[in-house]
């Protein structure tokens, strides 16, 4: 492997993560914080394209909720393993790793109550 940084985006709903990957011993720096135990679907990449322990990762997270964010930093270690790996985008596509997840909330919109809810209708 090559000692060059590899700087990718993943998204899911409103979160966004950029991701930070250079060769090391499998760290994992979320938003300046060490994670000890991630959550396997973060990991799920790492696995599929066997980079376990091979790899130090910062990401820098913001918007959405928890759920969201980890299949930003998910879909952008996916993608960052990609320009690492290019053998292992196969692989990493029948997972649904590459998949950006589009669906957001919808806005509201006026004289609504919510983005389709209407007021309770009284006919006197």
């Amino acid at each position: 492997m090559s000692t060059e940084r590899i700087a990718t985006v993943g998204r899911r709903k409103r979160a966004v993560a950029r991701i930070r990957m250079i060769d090391g011993k499998g760290s994992l720096v979320v938003n300046e914080k060490t994670i000890e135990q991630p959550d396997p679907k973060i990991l799920q990449p790492l696995e599929l394209a066997g980079l376990v322990g091979k790899v130090d990762i910062t990401v820098k997270v913001i918007g959405g909720g928890i759920i969201g964010q980890i299949g930003a930093i998910s879909h952008g270690i996916a993608r960052a393993i990609i320009v690492l790996k290019p053998e292992s985008r196969k692989v990493l596509k029948q997972a649904g790793l590459l998949t950006r997840d589009p669906r957001e909330k919808e806005r509201k919109k006026p004289g609504l109550k919510k983005a389709r809810r209407a007021p309770q209708w009284a006919k006197r």
